[in-house]
């Protein structure tokens, strides 16, 4: 009778291990922990291997540097389930020292990033790299409104199942603040 069993239940286990790979990212590589992909008051230009998307983002803050960040990320392909990539594209460019409230057209989802920093006003401006794929990315989506909860404060956000994605972003900006 136990052979039997394992003999029903071997099989489960492996479709259930095989579907695992799509419902779950392991640890994050941001590589070491000194690599950031700019340098503070400068600009940077990054994106994700073709077929990935950005699941984690890493910054810190200096206000000593000009009140700006350091930023990292992480990619990993998207679930089989969207399909390939059809199209990517540039967004339009978010100006530095305004507040902005953008997400990916054409239900795109964020597989990199370009930032320019203005001294000027001691804020970047930002351009979303965005795909979309075969299959439409369901829709179910909310702002996070805890990374940061302040300006100044460092923020590690990681997207933690393959349902969930970047698909945009929104920052205020204070002239008192920079």
């Amino acid at each position: 009778m136990d052979l039997i069993l394992l003999c029903v239940f071997l099989p489960l286990v492996n479709v259930a291990w095989g579907q695992y790979g799509d419902y779950y990212y392991g640890p994050y590589n941001y590589g070491d922990n000194d690599e950031w992909v700019n340098v503070y008051r400068q600009g940077f230009n990054f994106q994700c291997p073709h077929g990935q998307v950005i699941v984690a983002v890493r910054s810190v803050f200096s206000k000593k540097e000009g009140s700006d960040r350091l930023w990292n990320y992480a990619c990993m392909p998207a679930a089989q389930s969207l399909g390939e990539p059809t199209e990517c594209w540039w967004e339009e460019i978010n100006r530095a020292g305004t507040e902005w409230y953008q997400t990916c057209s054409n239900n795109g989802l964020v597989a990199g990033f370009q930032s320019q920093y203005f001294p000027s006003v001691l804020d970047r401006e930002w351009q979303f790299y965005c795909c979309r794929y075969s299959r439409r990315c369901p829709y179910s989506c909310w702002l996070t409104t805890e990374y940061p909860g302040h300006y100044g404060e460092d923020m590690d956000m990681m997207m933690y199942t393959y349902d969930h994605y970047i698909r945009g972003a929104t920052t205020t900006f204070s002239a008192v603040d920079r």
